[in-house]
C-alpha cells in the first residue's frame, strides 16, 4: 500500500532530506521512509507540499504537463488595483516566459494564519492585501515574479492547496497521511481541473 503525506511546510525549510547546513529540512519534520517530495516550494515559502512512495502519484502531482491547479496565499505590499488583478488573470510577460491565465482574487487575512517566523517587513505607510491566487504552472519563484511584475511585491506566501488536497487543519511543521477517499478522489477527477 502506499504513503502519501501532506505537510505544511515551515518558513525556511528547504524542501530534500539531505541537511545543507544552513536550513532545516524535511528530515526534521518526517521520518517516514523512501517518500519524496511531489514538487517543490521555495526556501522561504510557506504551507502544502506533498511527499509519497507512489511514482505514479509523485509524477501526476508534479510533471507540468498535467497542469494540476495549486492555490496560494499571497500577501502583497500595497493594494492592488483592477489592472493588476486583470493582468494576472490574462497572464504575466515575465521575460521568458508569459504565464497562463491564473484565478486571482481579494481575500481577507486567512483565518488561524499563523505567525511568521521570521515576520514580514511592515512599513507603517504602506498597507498590505491578500490574494488568493490559482496557476496550473509552477516554474522558479513564478507567483513571487507575477506579483512583483503588475506592480505589488509578495511578502508572504502560502500554497493552500494543490488540486484536492489541501492545508486545511495542519498548524506549521505537522503532517497527516493522506485518506483512502483523497487519494480516489484525486484518481477519479481529471488532474487539470481546479
Amino acid at each position: 500500500m502506499s504513503c502519501t503525506v501532506l505537510f505544511n511546510k515551515p518558513y525556511g525549510v528547504i524542501c530534500q532530506f539531505s541537511p545543507d547546513g544552513a536550513h532545516p529540512t524535511l528530515k526534521d519534520y518526517i521520518n517516514i521512509p523512501n517518500v519524496y517530495a511531489a514538487g517543490r516550494l521555495d526556501t522561504d515559502s510557506e504551507g502544502l507540499l506533498i511527499l509519497t512512495d507512489d511514482g505514479d502519484l509523485q509524477h501526476r502531482l508534479a510533471h507540468p504537463h498535467h497542469k494540476l491547479a495549486k492555490t496560494y496565499w499571497v500577501q502583497v505590499e500595497g493594494i492592488p488595483d483592477a489592472a493588476a488583478l486583470q493582468t494576472l488573470e490574462r497572464g504575466v510577460d515575465l521575460g521568458d516566459f508569459i504565464s497562463l491565465p491564473a484565478k486571482v482574487r481579494r481575500i481577507a487575512e486567512p483565518t488561524g494564519l499563523w505567525p511568521r517566523t521570521p515576520p514580514i517587513r511592515s512599513r507603517v505607510n504602506i498597507p498590505t492585501a491578500w490574494l488568493s491566487l490559482s496557476i496550473k504552472e509552477g516554474k522558479n519563484r513564478q507567483v513571487r515574479r507575477m506579483t512583483a511584475k503588475v506592480g505589488y511585491p509578495t511578502l508572504r506566501l502560502i500554497r493552500s492547496q494543490i488540486g484536492l488536497f489541501s492545508i486545511e487543519g495542519l498548524e506549521p511543521g505537522a503532517f497527516r497521511h493522506s485518506t483512502a477517499e483523497e487519494i480516489s478522489a484525486f484518481n477519479q477527477k481529471p488532474v487539470n481541473q481546479p
